[in-house]
């Protein structure tokens, strides 16, 4: 599967990070899907469980906590992963257990080329389950 076939859905409450993610995304041939908030995130997967590859997912966002929103995405969809990514340190260790092989940490600030690289990786480790 390439990436134009995969959606990418990006949850974070700064709007000039949302943008530029969503832009660097999009020139990576990703289609993506930019929210600023947890209850538009979560009104994006009820919409479409099956919709998204990945989740970015901004770990300090008002709201549902994180670790909620990334347990009811994993929850509905089987092969999503989910990218926690913070400023700050986050214990996903339980996230990492309860959905082996789908959820990383990525530590902001981070290189859109981290980014990048940690989508595919994401989406490489779907492809090799199938």
């Amino acid at each position: 599967m390439d990436s134009t076939d995969r959606r990418i859905l990006i949850v974070d409450d700064e709007p000039i990070l949302l943008k530029m993610l969503n832009v660097y995304l999009r020139r990576l041939g990703f289609g993506v899907v930019p929210v600023s908030s947890t209850d538009k995130a979560r009104a994006e997967v009820e919409a479409e469980p099956h919709g998204f590859a990945v989740a970015v997912l901004d770990a300090t966002l008002k709201g549902m906590a994180m670790e909620d929103l990334a347990r009811m995405m994993l929850a509905a969809d089987s092969r999503i992963c989910v990218i926690a990514a913070s400023g700050y340190p986050v214990d996903i260790t339980a996230l990492q257990a309860a959905a082996p092989g789908r959820v990383m940490f990525l530590p902001k600030p981070f290189t859109p080329e981290m980014l990048g690289d940690a989508v595919r990786r994401m989406i490489a480790s779907q492809e090799k389950d199938v």
